[in-house]
């Protein structure tokens, strides 16, 4: 059965291949995205574009007025030391972009929203890992904190309005189409430089830790979590799902198999840690396979050769 499906932020990065997944799955899709850093050439032939801010009034009218049984949520300020230099941009784009979201799908009887959180700093360093859904919240950013009261105010919007909330907390997503915004931009600005032949810049001495998970995985999550029953909403961690792969990639690690897959060895320069990112980082996903049914199953190595090509070629 088609169902009608609102992908904001649909002509970004992780945005972008979510649209493609909903329109696999036989759904018809409307974008909604201010093109700010998300491209046009990104939203498949076919599919509605709608420009507009997610704070804007025309926004929250197209969610109320245009019938979608699924609204999915990835318009948001991505990068974590933005939000350190400027927490109140954050939260006015990731905050209360978010609000006038949830506002439009009350108007138009929504039933099913679909949040992209960010499992890689709602619980903040010291959690045992790879990090269960359950685990102490303790954000070290703005960005972790926006995104863990986004969560909240799901919640709160179900329990007074009956709309459904699914949360997805991402661990390091990367792939095609990936800009070099946020902590997994890293992988974008090494494809490029070694593409480049130009010198990759390490922060801290590259030890630090990341649970990388491959897009095309994040978006099969985004469309399971679309179309199944969710559990009783008894805690804030109920209906929240991690989408990683549970496995620590160190930033040299992740930076020698981009040499390898590429066949170019570049200059490696290390440079002073940066504020606001955290140490070591990996998600449990079992929750994720035992309610939702879904695992990641794209390797590194074969989702940094595929994101590797898509530089070359783009």
């Amino acid at each position: 059965m088609t169902r009608r499906v609102l992908v904001t932020g649909g002509a970004g990065f992780i945005g972008s291949h979510v649209v493609e997944a909903h329109v696999a799955a036989g759904d018809e899709v409307t974008v909604l995205d201010d093109l700010s850093s998300g491209r046009r050439e990104h939203v498949p032939a076919g599919v509605r574009l709608v420009q507009a801010d997610v704070r804007s009034a025309d926004a929250r009218r197209l969610v109320a007025t245009g019938g979608f049984a699924v609204v999915n949520h990835h318009a948001a300020q991505i990068d974590v030391r933005r939000s350190v230099d400027d927490p109140r941009e954050d939260a006015d784009r990731n905050v209360l972009g978010l609000l006038n979201v949830l506002e439009g799908a009350r108007e138009g009887k929504v039933g099913r929203v679909v949040f992209a959180s960010s499992g890689g700093t709602v619980y903040g360093e010291g959690a045992e890992l790879p990090t269960i859904e359950t685990a102490a919240k303790m954000p070290a950013s703005p960005y972790g904190v926006a995104k863990l009261a986004s969560e909240y105010y799901l919640a709160t919007f179900t329990q007074l309005y009956g709309i459904e909330a699914a949360v997805l907390r991402y661990s390091n997503v990367y792939g095609p189409r990936q800009d070099p915004h946020g902590e997994a931009g890293v992988v974008a600005i090494f494809c490029r430089r070694v593409i480049a032949g130009e010198p990759l810049t390490i922060f801290g001495d590259g030890t630090q830790t990341r649970d990388m998970v491959y897009a095309g995985d994040v978006a099969e999550a985004n469309v399971i979590a679309s179309r199944t029953a969710l559990p009783p909403l008894a805690t804030i961690d109920a209906r929240a799902y991690n989408v990683g792969t549970g496995v620590e990639t160190s930033v040299n690690e992740l930076a020698e198999q981009l040499i390898a897959a590429a066949g170019r060895r570049p200059e490696v320069k290390y440079a002073p840690a940066r504020a606001g990112e955290i140490q070591r980082s990996a998600l449990q996903p079992a929750k994720a396979g035992r309610e939702l049914g879904w695992k990641p199953r794209t390797n590194l190595r074969a989702g940094l050769a595929a994101t590797l090509r898509w530089f070359m070629e783009d």
